[in-house]
């Protein structure tokens, strides 16, 4: 599938505190099902770091690394977000490059992004190299159904195909969640031994 892609324009839409009731930040947080105290995030996709912020306050966190693969989203959370939280790390990324070392991060998040890339499995590989062994991935996206606003439907996943795409890295104890109005929720731990 191609991807879809967020028009920077509309940079703006991305900080509407509605967003906070649509994904709310705990309740993902709560599935994560975390067996530790997670020290670093890392947000891929992040673009204005509007949720970046949110969990940089959980208990806890250290650090969050808020990747975004456009240089006016990474600008304006420069600007924005990290001038005022020093725990927030902006970096631009590639379609499916994380510029970070591996076993880098305890949690990894991607919020509406997985409908963007080309090559999700590529991306996914670089998120199982980014999280610890045992790490936690949480994956939020649009529902493939009309939801009167977001990508076109034709750009989304099911719920399936995700959880396919996870298995084949390999991710395991994955679960999904369809609580959400809008989106789903797909989390999944990383592979003990790198391969």
């Amino acid at each position: 599938m191609e991807g879809f892609k967020f028009d920077p324009d509309k940079l703006e839409h991305l900080n509407d505190p509605e967003r906070l009731k649509d994904i709310p930040p705990v309740w993902i947080w709560e599935k994560l099902n975390l067996e530790h105290t997670p020290g670093t995030v890392v947000d891929l996709g992040a673009g204005t770091g509007f949720f970046s912020r949110q969990f940089a306050r959980m208990e806890g966190v250290e650090k969050v690394y808020a990747l975004d693969i456009s240089g006016i989203m990474v600008e304006y959370m420069n600007n924005e977000v990290a001038s005022l939280d020093e725990s927030i790390v902006p970096l631009q990324m590639e379609e499916a490059v994380v510029p970070l070392s591996d076993d880098t991060a305890d949690v990894l998040v991607m919020i509406n992004l997985h409908h963007e890339f080309h090559h999700p499995d590529a991306l996914l590989k670089e998120c199982a190299r980014v999280l610890k062994p045992e790490g936690r991935l949480a994956i939020v996206d649009w529902k493939k159904q009309d939801t009167g606003h977001g990508p076109p439907v034709e750009k989304r996943y099911q719920v399936d195909e995700v959880e396919g795409q996870l298995k084949s890295v390999p991710f395991h104890s994955i679960h999904s969640y369809t609580d959400l109005r809008a989106h789903f929720l797909v989390v999944a731990a990383n592979h003990k031994d790198r391969q």
